[in-house]
């Protein structure tokens, strides 16, 4: 096994780990919660899965981007949650049924929307487009929804152990996700700053912002829905987008780093939208 194989293999097991100790402290409430709830399921893929990818179309047709970055953003429009989302989402005062609903819900739903999508994509651009619902399934099965629903049910079952374990395989998940990242983030350095320019970190920039900008609005009346809805909507599950990118243009190695490029990027809008929404919630000030 080489060095590129262990390092998937620990990326795949810390999110493994991170989704697993989600289900521990969740119920099977929280995972069914929008599909109990078509308005909100309603309003979570028009802005996941019909604005984000025609804002993708609209900036590749109006920018002269690398073809990378372009190849980026289609894949990333048409992405599930990541597994990392409700981690965050709760910290940032989310609700945990409306959270892990979404999770699940879109999740499940992203095997037959994306190559739905794809499909789409390409009589718009006329470029052949194509990703299983096998391969989406794989990867959406494996890191989301069976370690999600085991440790749910585990957590029905054995309910204090669950709640003692929770934290530790938490922390864990954690840890193992620094260190396959680290070694990604140096070996790829070089190609991640090739895309430096261009108009590429504007436009990957700003389609986290117009993703958390949908997301607020259409997240109904509640403030904690539309936060968690507005992180849904800007941030991605990066191995179903990198997955995509090289399904379609393998030539294209760029890609992956354009997708790298946009979760930095995503991450930095995240933490200004965040910070705004806790002064929201405070309200003002007397």
């Amino acid at each position: 096994m080489n060095m590129v194989a262990i390092i998937l293999l620990v990326l795949k097991a810390s999110i493994i780990l991170s989704v697993f100790a989600i289900g521990l402290k969740a119920t099977f409430a929280d995972a069914t919660f929008l599909f109990r709830r078509p308005s909100h399921l309603f309003r979570a893929l028009l802005s996941m899965n019909v604005l984000m990818p025609l804002i993708a179309l609209a900036i590749d047709t109006a920018f002269d981007l690398h073809p990378a970055v372009k190849i980026a953003l289609v894949a990333i429009s048409v992405s599930p949650i990541p597994p990392i989302l409700p981690n965050k989402a709760l910290k940032a005062g989310g609700k945990e049924g409306y959270t892990i609903g979404l999770l699940v819900a879109l999740s499940a739903l992203s095997i037959f929307v994306i190559p739905i999508a794809m499909e789409i994509f390409e009589r718009i651009t006329g470029i052949s487009l194509a990703m299983q619902p096998r391969s989406v399934s794989v990867v959406v099965l494996t890191t989301i929804l069976v370690p999600l629903l085991v440790g749910i049910a585990i957590g029905k079952i054995a309910p204090t152990l669950a709640d003692r374990a929770a934290k530790p395989i938490s922390v864990l998940g954690s840890v193992l996700l620094v260190l396959s990242a680290l070694p990604i983030l140096i070996g790829s350095a070089r190609t991640v700053f090739s895309l430096v320019g261009d108009g590429t970190i504007f436009s990957l920039a700003g389609f986290a912002l117009i993703g958390f900008i949908i997301g607020h609005l259409l997240g109904g009346p509640e403030l904690d829905n539309r936060s968690v809805l507005a992180l849904a909507t800007a941030s991605r599950h990066p191995a179903v987008a990198i997955a995509i990118a090289h399904a379609n243009f393998p030539e294209q190695t760029l890609a992956g780093a354009a997708v790298l490029w946009y979760l930095i990027l995503s991450g930095i809008v995240s933490a200004f939208y965040l910070a705004w929404v806790k002064r929201q919630r405070a309200g003002p000030v007397s």
